[in-house]
């Protein structure tokens, strides 16, 4: 099949109608098993930051060498999900997901040993490699188990257990980490990573629309310009919570009078409205994908101008953190599934190109927020500049969705 250019009809290829096999075990229980690796690469993602001073000063560093650590991670995320995506092109989702939860094991369990810092760097970009491919094959997978019609709520599902790591998992390890020293916050991760392995092997079908594909088939979804401008909506469209969590201490500590110790408690909002906006976001994007998403990013831009008036409270800043994770969070089953939709022949590498999409967006708004910040212009910088990023991301979206219609109706 010859990929559609802008003057042809890159109409959304969806899957041909199919009946979701029969399983014995519910729909339901099988995509609260995929989420359960979101738990774990959401916990170790973030409980790095809150350990960070400690695995420092054990391995002998000071703390902003430390934050190369979380850098590694990150990086290894941007690219390990395409890398993973094609050289497992051909591998059913279910085996994929199996492999990925089982590496997701080994890094952190060896992560939890380091002898020295060099290697624990190394470990952590090891541990960020399967976090994109992770969340795209289970993505895949979760909407095979379902009907088209239930699709997006599906994704919502997997996606679930990233957000309760916000508010379980990464207070939970960074507890651990504080009580019992830094490497039981890794120790943990590879519990919940085993459990991971334990619960896809036993509690997932493995239906015939998530069987292998093709390198080709996976390369070919990524000549489609609709692909491309859907990640250019994340990449663009949603740095603005990033360009205020990098900087959440200070600006709280300042504008609100908030003390340090109690700043977690606030961040818990953040991750309450993550996981309401995403299980909310599933239900939005059934009824108007499109129309989920400008949404969204239009909520955005206004809630981060209204973020530098609420961060001078303690209160209005507890507010304005969950309306950040809620608005956030609920254009996301939408924007997974307009991939998976353009990119039908070769899902995974799309649907896994979300993150790195996602982690693009977190280097861009932390980059602004700290230029902001450097030029002298206050702590109520990093959310106006932040407010920008949205409006920027409705412009892509606009230009989509313009080729779409035009390409539908010549």
């Amino acid at each position: 099949m010859t990929p559609p250019t802008a003057t042809e009809t890159p109409t959304p290829v969806r899957p041909p109608e199919r009946t979701t096999p029969r399983s014995r075990v519910p729909a339901g229980v099988s995509l609260a098993a995929l989420s359960l690796g979101g738990l774990a690469i959401g916990t170790t993602e973030f409980a790095s930051m809150g350990v960070l001073p400690g695995f420092a000063s054990d391995l002998g560093v000071s703390v902003p060498t430390a934050g190369i650590a979380i850098s590694a991670y990150a990086i290894g995320v941007v690219v390990g999900a395409p890398l993973i995506a094609m050289v497992g092109a051909r591998w059913p989702r279910k085996k994929l997901v199996v492999a990925l939860a089982v590496s997701l094991v080994v890094a952190n369990a060896l992560s939890a040993i380091a002898p020295s810092f060099v290697p624990f760097v190394g470990l952590r970009f090891l541990a960020g490699l399967p976090h994109g491919a992770y969340f795209g094959t289970a993505a895949v997978l979760g909407a095979a188990l379902v009907p088209p019609e239930r699709r997006a709520r599906a994704l919502a599902t997997v996606m679930l257990g990233l957000t309760v790591a916000n508010i379980v998992g990464v207070p939970a390890a960074t507890w651990l980490g504080e009580t019992f020293g830094w490497r039981s916050a890794y120790v943990a991760v590879t519990v919940i990573a085993l459990i991971t392995v334990l619960a896809v092997v036993t509690l997932v079908p493995s239906p015939k629309e998530a069987g292998g594909g093709s390198l080709r088939s996976e390369l070919t979804a990524l000549t489609r310009p609709q692909v491309w401008l859907t990640l250019g909506v994340i990449a663009a469209g949603f740095g603005g919570l990033f360009a205020v969590y990098s900087y959440i201490n200070p600006i709280l500590t300042n504008q609100a009078g908030v003390p340090a110790t109690t700043i977690p408690l606030l961040l818990g909002a953040l991750g309450v409205g993550m996981t309401v906006g995403n299980v909310a976001g599933g239900r939005f994007a059934e009824r108007a994908p499109r129309a989920t998403i400008a949404i969204a990013l239009v909520v955005y831009a206004a809630v981060l101008l209204a973020f530098t008036v609420a961060a001078h409270d303690a209160i209005a800043a507890t507010a304005g953190l969950f309306a950040l994770g809620f608005v956030g969070m609920s254009a996301g089953p939408a924007l997974m599934g307009r991939l998976i939709d353009f990119a039908a022949e070769g899902p995974s590498l799309a649907a896994a190109s979300f993150h790195s999409a996602f982690n693009v967006a977190n280097a861009v708004g932390a980059a602004l927020g700290g230029l902001v910040l450097a030029a002298g212009l206050g702590y109520d910088a990093p959310a106006a500049v932040g407010a920008v990023l949205p409006l920027l991301g409705l412009g892509v979206l606009a230009v989509s969705v313009g080729l779409e219609r035009r390409s539908t109706h010549p």
